[in-house]
């Protein structure tokens, strides 16, 4: 065997999760971010007065661009939020609450 395999990281099986009903695939460890952007999607926001499409901007949880609503619980941080298994991953618009 070669020695490098060793050292290499193997990811868990997949799994899915849906966004705005469509499944997707997933890998243990992944963000929400990484689930969508694997699955080409790229953004799942809109801002509150335009409309405008938003998605990852800093990565790291700092920003609230990639705000997306998670099993019913609205301004959750793509970035942060790690996919879970049967996840229901929703875009947000504007502030995610009934205004």
């Amino acid at each position: 065997m070669n020695p490098l395999e060793l050292t290499r990281a193997r990811p868990g099986a997949p799994f899915t999760v849906t966004f705005d009903g469509r499944e997707i695939e997933a890998l243990p460890g992944q963000t929400v971010a990484a689930a969508l952007w694997s699955a080409g999607i790229t953004s799942w926001r809109t801002t509150r007065g335009e409309g405008r499409p938003r998605g990852v901007f800093c990565g790291i949880g700092v920003c609230f661009d990639c705000l997306v609503t998670v099993d019913g619980r609205p301004n959750q941080r793509a970035c942060l939020v790690p996919a879970e298994p049967g996840a229901e991953i929703r875009t947000q618009e504007g502030t995610g609450h009934d205004d």
